[in-house]
């Protein structure tokens, strides 16, 4: 079996794996809206419908993620999410915010702002982007 072809095989189970996770995490926040409230930073108010909005867009996302027909079309919307997300996660981390009375360390906010960062980089290789094109020309 040639590289390339079991480079396809690869993205697909990848993008399967990804996919299920971003559905799984988006419809836990229709089943369990309040638990991620509290990290909607109060800036922009309206903690419900942004919860329940990122849940949606997870949830759709990681269908297309699934479907290789609109697979690039989903890594770029999840990119985009990932990022716009993060200041969830920001605002969790700089206003020490608990979840279910849990505080986390600076070591764990780290190594979920590392898990962010990679899972932009393999939302990124899933959609063959840049830097992950090989030469190919869209």
């Amino acid at each position: 079996m040639k590289a390339d072809t079991i480079l396809i095989y690869v993205r697909h189970i990848v993008s399967f794996l990804v996919g299920i996770g971003f559905i799984y995490i988006g419809v836990d926040h229709f089943l369990d809206p309040n638990w991620f409230k509290p990290i909607v930073p109060n800036i922009i108010g309206f903690p419900m419908f942004w919860v329940l909005l990122s849940g949606l867009c997870e949830v759709i996302l990681g269908f297309l993620l699934i479907l290789p027909k609109s697979r690039r079309l989903a890594a770029l919307g999840l990119v985009l999410l990932l990022i716009v997300l993060y200041s969830a996660n920001l605002n969790m981390w700089i206003n020490n915010i608990a979840l279910d009375g849990i505080y986390l360390s600076h070591t764990w906010h780290t190594v979920r702002a590392v898990i962010q960062i990679l899972l932009i980089f393999i939302a990124l290789w899933l959609g063959e982007f840049i830097p992950f094109t090989r030469g190919k020309k869209r």
